[in-house]
């Protein structure tokens, strides 16, 4: 009496079913595109910065400090002069950007 009767569903649900998956698609592929991609661009640029860094270089780092690079040593860190004397160490993930490049010497 309070049960309403069950109908089947046509045939051919497949496609239906198909076709409301495609909004979901759609939207990873923008996200992919808008988001992740440029994402891991700005990644990989910044991983080669990271890496091509040498003695002599200005660089910014993530504190707002601008030094000179002193050292480079092999366990991700920098030494890093702040000022007449002053030398710190810093890691090389913590830095922003290369204010100058110094030349490579000559052979």
């Amino acid at each position: 009496m309070f049960v309403t009767p069950a109908y089947a569903q046509a045939a051919g649900g497949g496609a239906a079913a198909f076709t409301s998956f495609v909004p979901l698609i759609l939207i990873f592929a923008i996200m992919y595109f808008l988001l992740i991609r440029p994402q891991q661009k700005k990644l990989k640029e910044h991983k080669a910065m990271v890496e091509a860094l040498r003695r002599g270089d200005q660089v910014l780092t993530q504190g707002g400090i601008v030094a000179k690079v002193t050292k480079v040593m092999e366990d991700g860190m920098l030494e890093v002069e702040i000022g007449d004397g002053v030398k710190v160490k810093v890691l090389r993930h913590t830095i922003v950007q290369v204010m100058s490049k110094t030349e490579p010497a000559a052979a």
